[in-house]
């Protein structure tokens, strides 16, 4: 799997749903998968970005879906697992856990490697992983936290200052 790192600069940082957007658009104009936008279980996040991705072209907008539920990293036992059909969803999907069959891009805006989203009877499988980065001492500490937790996998390992 080949994880991506998106190193902002303050201004991109400033800007962090208009990135989150920006970044989606182009998965989606480089890639037929779908794509998972991870979020914490953060309700006025999660209300935020799907007005953002509404609202991000003033010409069009970017098709997604909420998914509810619980997050399988809060819960395993108790959570259920949830199937998907690609085909009946639309190309973003905004969820704080992995469904059970997903297959394509995650986005993780989480503290939390992608890996720990996905329950052992899970037959997730994210072909890339897009993880963000803000310059303050926090979100550098989680990055590099992940970064050795995915390094440890052995998984391809990129990352862009942006």
């Amino acid at each position: 799997m080949n994880i991506s790192f998106y190193i902002l600069s303050e201004n991109k940082a400033q800007d962090f749903l208009g990135f989150i957007c920006q970044l989606t658009q182009t998965a989606l104009n480089k890639s037929s998968q779908s794509l998972l936008i991870l979020i914490e279980s953060d309700d006025e996040l999660l209300s935020t970005l799907d007005e953002a991705l509404w609202t991000f072209d003033a010409a069009s907008f970017i098709p997604h879906q909420r998914l509810m539920g619980s997050s399988i990293a809060d819960d395993t036992e108790n959570t259920p697992i949830h199937p998907i059909n690609n085909q009946a969803l639309a190309p973003v999907l905004l969820s704080s856990y992995m469904p059970a069959d997903f297959k394509g891009i995650v986005l993780n805006t989480t503290i939390h490697p992608v890996n720990t989203f996905m329950a052992a009877t899970s037959n997730a499988q994210p072909t890339r992983v897009l993880e963000l980065i803000k310059p303050d001492p926090s979100s550098m500490q989680e990055g590099r936290h992940k970064y050795k937790a995915y390094q440890q996998l052995g998984y391809e390992l990129t990352h862009f200052k942006v």
